[in-house]
């Protein structure tokens, strides 16, 4: 029986879909099985994740998600979240001035004063999860221990454990790169197979720039989107953005390229080599922006869904028993709420699931 199988859960991935979905699973399942998460970066985040200068810790800056929004369509069904984020510190109002904004009207925006991997960091917190970094999952199999259904999890590095349950939150390309039994799953699965092969992401680079403390930059907004420019989509004073200005604090710019051209065109190049150029292009658009100490340069292979899973349908049973989930923003929308849709629609299965062997 799946209830009596819920002793050791693994959820693969430790981005925002991943962490309230380990929440989620502590807060409702009966069992308090032991929660596992394993992700492949040395850190939690995911798309939400901060960067620190390599001679400031204390300098950092959000490469991927840059800012919370809570949009009309949602605000009923979230204000309440958001609220609880807000008074926990995890959360504060945008107060910055954001030029080019196209928001729907009546949407409100919120920055994470700690940099955005703070708000993954509170979730994985509330989940008491045994996070573990640098786990790069290779392989899904199925096995039969004693009358027990289980899921054999390895690594590239040669790793194997066996759980009761284990829930993907990974980008769908990665998905269906994975070797085992679990392509033979999606293979045989009929329509399902095609449309994880429909799922699509867009790719952009992303630049973060560090400055020393007291270096001024004088722009009167904390945010700009430049939706012509043949290079840059968005630029964003950093720290400003998250309302933190003060001696003590060395400001920190964070740049994003658009998706087509340049996106498209450099996608398969290094990101050292297209660093340098997104660096002139910017310098060219911001000409009285000082040359920055440091400068990390990032691709954002999965950036956001462009094309989501047919139906959004928050998340896909692959197999009842043993227990195998699929989700994340691929099967909803990219964001915040996207992400939040998906760990509720894979919760509220397990749940469906729970119940009906119950």
């Amino acid at each position: 029986m799946l209830r009596h199988a819920m002793d050791r859960v693994l959820v693969v991935g430790s981005g925002l879909t991943g962490a309230v979905t380990a929440a989620l699973c502590r807060q409702n399942l009966p069992s308090r099985p032991d929660i596992f998460i394993w992700d492949k970066s040395q850190g939690a985040g995911g798309r939400m994740s901060t960067s620190r200068c390599p001679s400031d810790n204390k300098c950092t800056v959000d490469l991927g998600a840059q800012y919370i929004t809570l949009s009309k369509e949602y605000t009923v069904k979230r204000t309440g979240l958001y609220q609880d984020l807000v008074e926990n510190g995890v959360l504060s109002p945008m107060q910055g001035k954001m030029e080019g904004d196209n928001s729907a009207e009546g949407s409100q925006h919120f920055v994470t004063p700690k940099g955005v991997s703070s708000l993954v960091k509170y979730y994985l917190g509330l989940s008491e999860a045994n996070v573990q970094y640098s786990r790069t999952v290779n392989r899904i199999d199925y096995s039969n221990s004693n009358g027990k259904d289980i899921v054999k999890v390895s690594t590239n590095t040669g790793e194997c454990e066996d759980f009761d349950a284990v829930i993907l939150t990974l980008p769908v390309p990665q998905l269906l790169q994975l070797q085992g039994d679990i392509i033979k799953t999606i293979e045989n699965s009929g329509d399902i197979k095609q449309n994880l092969e429909q799922v699509s992401y867009s790719s952009r680079f992303a630049l973060g720039l560090f400055y020393d403390k007291g270096t001024k930059l004088n722009y009167d907004w904390c945010a700009k989107y430049f939706p012509d420019h043949e290079c840059i989509r968005y630029v964003s004073i950093d720290n400003k953005k998250r309302g933190i200005e003060n001696e003590d604090t060395a400001p920190s710019v964070v740049v994003h390229t658009n998706v087509v051209p340049f996106g498209l065109k450099y996608l398969e190049t290094d990101k050292e080599e297209v660093g340098p150029i997104v660096l002139k292009h910017l310098h060219a658009l911001l000409p009285g922006l000082p040359q920055p100490n440091h400068v990390k340069n990032h691709k954002w292979r999965y950036s956001q869904v462009h094309k989501p899973y047919a139906g959004k349908e928050g998340c896909i049973v692959l197999q009842e028993k043993p227990l195998v989930i699929v989700g994340g923003d691929g099967f909803t929308q990219s964001g915040f709420d996207g992400c939040v849709d998906s760990a509720e629609s894979i919760i509220n299965s397990i749940q469906k699931l729970l119940n009906k062997d119950g």
